[in-house]
């Protein structure tokens, strides 16, 4: 019989009606009305090698020296059908941008191991579509670009069959100059990307995953990544802004220009200055030559300034820098230009860590994949919003973008909440870890894709760091220190005000690579691989006593949600084996009692412990706040991660509470583990372990006392270890400094009765991105969730929207992400919903189950 039906209702709202164009600029969106097609072989002959020597030059604004030609005569692949007005593509896909072709499935496609996440990510894509260009658009006096946040990869581009250029590494933005090939009326765009077979170690998503974006703009304009902000000095009664102000002039004629910049306060949620100006920088005049570019520099004081800083100590206060081009005299902007920024001071510290505005913050971060769960990687704002919102309930306050540039929402997200950012490039230099991942281009495109990086970047305050590398195979030989070396410098000629750092795993103090780096970012190391707790944190500290050390990489703990595997180890942290180990290879499960983690790495209460030893680290970036799609360790048979603090679908394992009772340490909470309903275990041993930033604590079984614990130095949770099970109750209360802390309770459940559904916004926009997170948990009739429920839920919808995608974290499911029916993994499931674009109105979301 099936389960009581629950339906819940989400209101559709029209979105926000977008600001004006900015005088002399428009910025548009390009995303929708695309014609995708992916092909499994080559369909046009065409490869990088053959189209290398025309796509160099797309880079030529990021290198120094000699700029690389563009070869004469007639470019590869003019001639294809795809690139050409006259080709029907009404067969082709319709899709909307951002587009990740590969998430949809299925599973275990051919020659895609566990690693990449077993998605057909391969292939040839190519996409199509017309932009209109008025005729006021093609005078001489206006320039066309193309924007590309991100596309995987290789990516080649074509107007009106004509090859306008390309850029490979598919995780950088990019600009290309349309303005040669672009004229009035219907223009046809084609983009062509190329995935190979082993190039990458994690899911890699495929296709344009990211915003395109069609800028027109005076010919004499700000260039891209144009304005650079520092403050070289900052007191709470002043700042000292500085501004670099470069101009492009397109023109075949020099031009003198105006440039006048206002600085106001931001909106950061309309993203839009706010009051009246705060301070003006001083009016220049600068000479632009035809086809160069000219530098304006100048500086101005803010009084009283607000810090940007992340809370919950201090607040992610933002302005905005206004800069308007005007020909020589005349009245009327040539171009607009919006700077977004933030005032503040860091100090590294060797001994005391990070100090943003003279405080002491510790980094409490997590990696992260560029993947959204079962969206894939095709980034949505809202997607990333929730794990953000989420990491900082947790009390997160830093990000690793590992490995690579993220998108640039994300760190406007990271600017706006007060996140502090370790942004990083480069997961391979020279050596390859796949067959055919970046080190293949490595040679060609390192200067320009980071030079790119740190320019559109580098006026974001959250960003705190810049990271060159992860885990290279050079970091360990002579090797390693030469090209960090030629990598530091690059970094630090384009942002002298941070530091430059690279995640190293086996380099040790002493080594050429740890010399030349401005951060020693060790990943595991510093608290002992494994099990170990011979630890590189002292070594790096003596050697380099003027340094700031972190973990870069921390813990790599292992666990699946709601999942516990007996017996339980009596130490701090185990590597995972067997069901004596914490693991049940059969089932592809690791115990949540979180104290499991791979060879290298160690439970978070080993971790923690090793950093209050060594109290000069400066915190750590935990592998991972999610899981994500490929690297299923350790059983290469799953589809995902168990890496993650939150699954997959964003449900919290155990272990967020015991980073919450450390990060969060004045928040009142208490955890027990693990749930109570264990009707095969009575007489049996169980352990119970609270997870609580209190420092005594009382379990009660069943109304009886199982004794009252006080925390030892470096016991980071309570264990009653000797606990039968008896079906009834737990109840744990909990005590800070003799008063009462915060109290949690666990009680033996029923059989699944109902379904419960719940949304984590109930209003959402219309604008074809928006989306609701729908949880639907499996309840007795109390309404209990039952905690080993697997029942198959089907859901759908009435009104003008749909659903997404579905998941329930559990890294062994191998049902297609699009699919409306999904088995509940302990207890839950998810469905994600976005309202159709312009529709009104409202959505009906329902699940249905039948009883097991």
């Amino acid at each position: 019989m099936p389960l009581f039906i629950p339906t819940i209702a989400l209101i559709i709202k029209s979105p926000r009606a977008d600001a004006a164009a900015v005088v002399g600029r428009e910025r548009i969106s390009l995303n929708a009305g695309w014609r995708f097609s992916r092909f499994t072989s080559n369909p046009d002959s065409l490869s990088y090698s053959t189209l290398k020597q025309w796509i160099l030059p797309s880079a030529n604004d990021f290198i120094k020296g000699a700029e690389r030609q563009r070869p004469s005569g007639t470019p590869p692949g003019n001639s294809v059908n795809y690139v050409q007005a006259s080709f029907d593509d009404s067969a082709w896909e319709a899709v909307n941008l951002p587009h990740d072709w590969a998430i949809k499935g299925p599973f275990n496609a051919p020659g895609i191991g566990g690693g990449m996440g077993r998605l057909p990510s391969n292939g040839v894509g190519w996409y199509r579509r017309k932009v209109t260009i008025a005729p006021d658009d093609i005078e001489a006096t206006k320039s066309i670009f193309l924007d590309i946040d991100g596309a995987m990869s290789y990516t080649a581009v074509w107007l009106n069959g004509n090859l306008v250029g390309g850029w490979p590494y598919g995780y950088n933005s990019f600009r290309l100059d349309l303005t040669p090939y672009a004229k009035a009326g219907d223009n046809l765009l084609a983009i062509r990307v190329d995935n190979a077979l082993d190039s990458s170690r994690w899911y890699p998503g495929a296709g344009i995953y990211r915003n395109v974006w069609l800028i027109k703009v005076d010919s004499t304009h700000v260039g891209q990544y144009g304005t650079y902000i520092t403050t070289p000095t900052v007191s709470t009664q002043s700042a000292t802004l500085s501004l670099v102000v470069e101009v492009e002039n397109q023109k075949n004629t020099s031009r003198q220009v105006d440039i006048v910049t206002e600085v106001y306060e931001l909106d950061s949620m309309t993203r839009k200055a706010r009051g009246d100006v705060i301070a003006t920088f001083p009016r220049g005049t600068i000479k632009v030559a035809a086809g160069a570019k000219q530098a304006f520099n100048s500086s101005v004081t803010v009084m009283n300034p607000l810090f940007w800083g992340p809370p919950p100590t201090q607040k992610p206060n933002l302005y905005v820098a206004i800069t308007t081009l005007y020909a020589s005299g005349a009245p009327t902007a040539m171009d607009t230009y919006e700077t977004h920024f933030g005032i503040r001071s860091i100090t590294y510290d060797a001994n005391k860590g990070l100090l943003i505005n003279g405080q002491a913050v510790r980094v409490q971060g997590t990696c992260n994949h560029h993947d959204l769960g079962s969206l894939g990687s095709a980034f949505n704002v809202r997607a990333a919003e929730r794990q953000l919102q989420m990491l900082q309930e947790m009390g997160s306050n830093a990000l690793r973008t590992s490995h690579n540039p993220p998108a640039p929402e994300l760190l406007d997200m990271a600017d706006r909440l007060g996140f502090m950012v370790l942004d990083e490039i480069f997961d391979c230099w020279n050596n390859q870890k796949t067959k055919n991942d970046f080190h293949l281009i490595f040679t060609d495109w390192r200067e320009p894709d980071l030079r790119s990086f740190i320019r559109r970047d580098r006026n974001h305050p959250s960003v705190i760091a810049w990271s060159v590398g992860n885990e290279v195979s050079e970091q360990s030989g002579a090797s390693g220190g030469t090209t960090g070396q030629v990598l530091r410098d690059i970094a630090r000629s384009e942002d002298p005000t941070r530091p430059v750092t690279v995640a190293m795993n086996s380099a040790s103090a002493g080594s050429s690579l740890a010399d030349i780096v401005d951060i020693e970012g060790l990943n595991y190391q510093g608290e002992g691989l494994g099990t170990s707790t011979s630890g590189s944190f002292p070594s790096f500290h003596k050697t380099y006593p003027n340094k700031m050390i972190w973990s870069s990489e921390s813990s790599s703990a292992l666990s699946t949600r709601g999942t516990y595997i007996f017996p339980v180890t009596s130490g701090n942290s185990a590597t995972v084996g067997g069901a004596s180990a914490g693991g049940n290879p059969t089932a592809m499960q690791v115990s949540a009692y979180e104290l499991y983690a791979p060879s290298w790495g160690s439970s978070p209460d080993k971790v923690f412990g090793q950093q209050d030893r060594n109290s000069f680290v400066a915190g750590e970036f935990v592998w991972t706040g999610f899981d994500y799609i490929g690297e299923p360790t350790p059983y290469d048979s799953a589809r995902s991660s168990y890496f993650g603090i939150i699954d997959m679908a964003g449900f919290k394992k155990d272990r967020f509470y015991l980073y919450q009772s450390r990060w969060r340490s004045e928040f009142p909470m208490a955890h027990i583990l693990p749930h109570w309903t264990w009707p095969e275990r009575v007489g049996q041993v169980t352990p119970v372990h609270v997870f609580s930033a209190a420092n005594e604590a009382e379990l009660f079984v069943n109304g009886k006392s199982a004794g009252r614990l006080k925390k030892a130095q470096y016991d980071y949770r309570f264990r009653w270890d000797n606990v039968t099970y008896q079906p009834g109750d737990l109840r744990v209360v909990t005590y800070k400094n003799g008063a009462q802390w915060a109290v949690d309770t666990k009680k033996t459940v029923g059989d699944a009765a109902k379904l419960n559904i719940s949304a984590d916004r109930t209003t959402i926009t219309s604008d074809g991105s928006d989306l609701s997170f729908i949880t639907v948990a499996v309840v007795d009739s109390n309404g209990d969730t039952v905690p080993r429920a697997s029942n198959a839920i089907t859901f759908s919808t009435s009104g003008p929207g749909q659903i997404v995608s579905t998941d329930n974290g559990d890294p062994t499911d191998m049902t297609a992400f699009p699919s409306l029916s999904r088995k509940a993994f302990s207890g839950l499931a998810l469905a994600i919903v976005r309202a159709n674009a312009g529709a009104s109105g409202k959505i009906t979301v329902s699940a249905t189950a039948d009883v097991n």
